[in-house]
């Protein structure tokens, strides 16, 4: 099992001059802080125009930081939304590289398309083909990093000539590559594409071992053909974080940070209707949440009270919205509950809502002491053991890459204004 962080850089109103500049260097702070306590991993993810949910718009930026500030944590994009109109494939290539060079080879590098409409409509990103933009992109990306010259690419929404990118990344052929997941659906496509699945929706155990199966299933299946030019079989499950020896203080300290992310994501995902520079969402919160149950103590259906899927599935996610907060027993008990469902990564999510610095940096340290020795005592072990089950499923995936056999050596680019 292994351990990571992500970073939404959530800042709920109101907002004072200083809140973002304080707001990125706790951050910091908690991964330097993360880095010698040994978590495995940094998450930072993108987004654009969401107030008060995510003010991560640059993460190539505040991870090259964290490199600099970092030994030994893996920093990991969570993701890069690849529709040419929000990144175009070289510079996302171009920023890899580098930001793998500086950081010696620590760079995971997690893709998706996004999906908010705000965001999908600031770029004029199609909705129904933003999936094809993504594979093609992604196909972009990792022929750059690796072809030497590539030798160009003519598709549907993007166009790139034949160059020879500079720098080439430390890792070999290139970063790990992840995938954005929130249904089976997208961890049966990760898993087709050789993708690691970032499963940013709260599971529980029980469910996240049917993802789990199914994911290697594919893994080990002739559907596996990368979309890069490794494999990385690997499932991760995200939540909310916050631990203390008392349980009542941890949900004193995680919970109302848990419900807001809660609430924002629905806010600018299913529900909201978003006044650019004016929606107050955390008033907004505030006012509604005991109308969508988000309270310390929902109050259950009373007895013999029929209700809907729809309400017994928003029950069930409020519910494992406190799955990770509580004492480390608790927790640890949760997580041996993952691991033995074949999750390979658990992320928390530490810096939502109004989480305070203080308390987020003594939960570290206290999962740190308490829970974390006992998972990477038996690390090594089953790390080994996977390898070896996957060992031949791997080497064929790898087998069924179609070798590019397009011939350049006689392109030349004229130095001539226009050629």
């Amino acid at each position: 099992m292994r351990f990571g962080l992500i970073y939404h850089h959530q800042l709920p109103r109101p907002w004072e001059e200083d809140s973002e500049e304080r707001l990125f260097n706790e951050s910091l702070e908690q991964i330097e802080l993360a880095d010698r306590l040994g978590f495995d991993y940094a998450w930072a993810t993108e987004h654009h125009f969401l107030e008060e949910y995510s003010h991560s718009s640059a993460p190539e930026v505040f991870l090259a930081v964290a490199a600099a500030r970092t030994k030994r944590i893996r920093l990991a994009h969570g993701i890069v939304s690849l529709p040419a109109a929000v990144n175009h494939p070289a510079r996302v290539a171009e920023r890899l590289a580098t930001l793998d060079l500086l950081s010696g080879g620590r760079v995971d590098f997690g893709t998706g398309a996004g999906s908010s409409q705000l965001e999908l409509g600031a770029f004029e990103v199609d909705r129904d083909s933003k999936k094809d933009q993504w594979k093609e992109s992604l196909d972009v990306v990792t022929r750059l990093l690796t072809e030497e010259p590539f030798t160009g690419h003519e598709g549907q929404w993007v166009n790139v000539p034949p160059r020879n990118l500079l720098p080439k990344p430390k890792q070999k052929p290139h970063p790990p590559l992840w995938m954005a997941c929130s249904a089976r659906t997208t961890i049966e496509t990760a898993a087709r594409n050789g993708l690691g699945a970032l499963s940013f929706s709260f599971v529980s155990p029980e469910e996240a071992k049917e993802w789990v199966d199914a994911y290697y299933g594919i893994i080990n299946s002739e559907e596996c053909l990368p979309a890069g030019k490794a494999v990385n079989p690997n499932f991760s499950v995200v939540f909310p974080f916050m631990c203390h020896p008392d349980e009542e203080t941890a949900l004193d300290r995680g919970l109302d940070g848990a419900h807001f992310f809660s609430y924002s994501l629905m806010h600018y995902y299913i529900t909201g209707q978003h006044r650019p520079a004016t929606t107050d969402v955390w008033q907004d919160f505030l006012d509604n949440r005991e109308a969508v149950g988000l309270t310390r103590n929902p109050a259950p259906p009373a007895e013999g009270e029929e209700i809907s899927a729809e309400a017994k599935g928003m029950m069930e996610q409020i519910t494992s919205l406190r799955r990770g907060i509580g004492t480390p027993e608790q927790i640890a008990d949760v997580i041996r509950r993952y691991e033995d469902a074949g999750v390979d990564q658990v992320i928390f999510s530490v810096q939502i809502g109004k989480n305070q610095h203080e308390h987020i940096k003594e939960s570290l340290e206290l999962f740190a002491a308490e829970v974390m020795p006992e998972f990477v005592e038996r690390r090594e072990a089953r790390e080994r053991a996977k390898d070896e089950r996957l060992a031949v499923a791997v080497k064929e995936a790898l087998g069924r890459i179609e070798p590019n056999t397009t011939d350049v050596s006689d392109y030349v680019i004229s130095p001539e204004l226009g050629a």
